[in-house]
């Protein structure tokens, strides 16, 4: 098995990295593969709107470092999307992440029953961690964007969610959300 774990969050060690290494360790320690990467050190632009994915090729065209992460992706079995709530939503670089895959859309994408490039049924964990302690706050975010990554290719869906997190290292010393992302490795890693 492959996983990629995408930290964006510009805290390398903040709480929703904590939790995505955490994820991370425990399916590693089960001979999962894992390729990480911390978008916020790589040099890449937002999606273009250039249709060249749509037109002239199956893959995002930009040369950028954004290119080997789209190129592992492919490859992998489960995506782990790490990311702080900023003023309601993803941080911004993880959404010119979710902007840049929409290459894994067929051309077709809006009529066809198979809409998405990506094969395997692959897994999707979403990481999302936010100072906010009423967890009916920004519940939106998720749905709204695994939605999205389903019609790629991302057809199981997972969260992990963190709320009331204010200082870098709070999700470290909970043990509740902790466990949570050990059985949803586990699960993942056992099928």
């Amino acid at each position: 098995m492959k996983c990629v774990c995408l930290y964006t969050s510009p805290r390398k060690k903040g709480n929703s990295a904590a939790l995505a290494e955490r994820f991370a360790q425990t399916v590693q320690n089960r001979g999962t593969e894992v390729q990480t990467f911390y978008l916020n050190e790589l040099n890449f632009k937002g999606c273009q709107a250039c249709f060249a994915c749509k037109q002239e090729k199956d893959h995002c065209v930009l040369p950028d470092d954004l290119q080997q992460v789209l190129e592992a992706i492919r490859d992998s079995d489960c995506l782990v999307v790490a990311s702080p709530i900023y003023f309601g939503d993803l941080c911004s670089q993880a959404k010119a992440f979710i902007d840049r895959s929409f290459s894994f859309l067929r051309p077709d994408f809006k009529t066809s029953s198979q809409p998405g490039r990506l094969t395997g049924n692959k897994h999707l964990v979403f990481i999302l961690t936010q100072g906010q302690p009423d967890e009916e706050v920004f519940k939106d975010v998720y749905p709204k964007y695994a939605q999205f990554l389903k019609w790629e290719g991302f057809g199981q869906t997972h969260l992990i969610r963190g709320c009331g997190l204010m200082a870098p290292d709070d999700a470290s010393k909970n043990q509740e959300l902790l466990n949570q992302v050990d059985m949803l490795a586990e699960e993942i890693v056992n099928g």
